[in-house]
């Protein structure tokens, strides 16, 4: 495998970011909204994973307060399983706690079972559920939750086996 770095999102990504959103749901954002995402929204931040000039995943959370909410995640399936996903939600850990972020939510669909595992995994609890959150197959939604997202951090520092273009600055912002 190439290395990976993982870096924030540029509107010269859109285009590939997109192609990834369609093969991954079957409702994708539209590329209008993940420009917004970029130009036009001062809570959001976006972090891609990219190999040899490819975009192999991304995802997106929004800031507010001491919280962050992860709005969307997608790895390629060829890169799936490698810890390419975990990386990244890594990665949105330490921008949110950087910027004062102590906790963090997200849903996820309730029979998407290796999401949930990989959640589990950093420390997301369920605490609720979204009845038919999903309109594409009226499906719930699982809301999860990380009240310490620094624990976190700190439980899986040494995990990490891809390049994250922001950890020392992010890092520094955390002390």
């Amino acid at each position: 495998m190439n290395e990976i770095i993982y870096r924030e999102m540029t509107l010269s990504d859109i285009e590939q970011v997109y192609a990834i959103e369609c093969s991954c749901f079957t409702q994708p954002w539209s590329v209008e909204s993940l420009i917004g995402e970029l130009v036009r929204n001062n809570i959001a931040y976006y972090v891609v994973a990219e190999a040899d000039g490819r975009i192999v995943g991304y995802a997106g959370i929004w800031v507010m307060f001491d919280e962050a909410h992860m709005t969307n995640i997608a790895v390629i399936p060829e890169y799936r399983r490698m810890g390419v996903a975990t990386n990244i939600i890594l990665s949105m850990m330490r921008y949110a706690a950087g910027k004062g972020a102590e906790k963090m939510t997200l849903e996820v669909r309730e029979f998407n079972f290796k999401a949930q595992n990989l959640y589990a995994s950093l420390d997301f609890r369920k605490v609720g559920i979204r009845k038919k959150y999903y309109s594409d197959t009226g499906e719930n939604a699982f809301i999860l939750w990380n009240d310490d997202i620094r624990s976190t951090l700190i439980k899986n520092q040494n995990g990490k086996s891809h390049h994250d273009n922001h950890e020392n600055i992010q890092e520094d912002q955390m002390k």
